[in-house]
């Protein structure tokens, strides 16, 4: 509760999915192969530290990898209780996220004036307003890029499912379009990992095999834009 009597939630933003995890967690036999990365999403600070909290206790892990501060909920506060929680061995990195594509203008502010180690972003073959000021931002910077929505939620493998993948897209190991979509996205050298968020394991296994095979090389890339520009 807060001052005034309200009821405040702070309970985890994956409703029963962390519970989830921790519960997998514990029955694989090398957890600690993981790399755990959750966000925090409040309006207040106290039950947003109370959130990353629960979050710890439900996944089993003594500390995070990664703390993000999603859709700059309340950042400059959370920023300062995940730089509380570094320090105390509670968590590795601590992040920001942003999704739809909005927000560019403060987002650029953040990685230009906060010590941040990863920025989670929209990014994709037809929403490449992140390669204007974003991209390169973080790699002047140093910090890790993690592209959202690199499908647009599915809506750009409904567009082009169908179309024939363009000449040469065997030659960088895509066989479809969600690999077409996703080695697009990974090959640009400021981008570190894409979150698909499927919620199927043989998308997930189709997903993973764009890590085999050569990337496309900046030239590919703008045949690749070209390609889908015609379509």
């Amino acid at each position: 509760f807060d001052g005034g009597g309200r009821l405040i939630d702070s309970s985890p933003m994956y409703d029963t999915s962390e519970a989830v995890i921790g519960e997998c967690l514990a029955r694989l036999d090398h957890p600690q192969a993981l790399f755990s990365a959750t966000k925090v999403w409040h309006w207040l600070t106290g039950p947003g530290d109370e959130q990353m909290r629960r979050s710890r206790q439900l996944w089993r892990v003594p500390r995070f990898d990664l703390m993000q501060v999603h859709n700059l909920v309340n950042w400059p506060d959370h920023l300062r209780t995940m730089r509380r929680d570094r320090d105390a061995g509670l968590v590795r990195y601590i992040g920001i996220t942003t999704s739809h594509g909005r927000r560019h203008d403060e987002l650029a502010d953040i990685l230009r004036t906060e010590a941040i180690d990863f920025v989670q972003l929209t990014y994709n073959i037809l929403d490449r307003k992140a390669e204007e000021r974003l991209l390169p931002l973080a790699a002047d910077k140093g910090i890790a890029v993690i592209v959202n929505r690199p499908f647009r939620r599915g809506g750009l493998i409904d567009r082009y499912t169908g179309k024939p993948l363009p000449d040469g897209a065997a030659d960088i190991g895509c066989s479809d379009w969600p690999q077409f979509l996703l080695k697009f996205i990974v090959s640009h050298p400021a981008v570190t990992c894409a979150s698909p968020a499927t919620s199927r394991v043989d998308h997930m296994h189709e997903n993973l095999s764009v890590l085999r095979g050569p990337l496309p090389d900046a030239a590919m890339r703008r045949e690749m834009i070209a390609y889908v520009d015609r379509l």
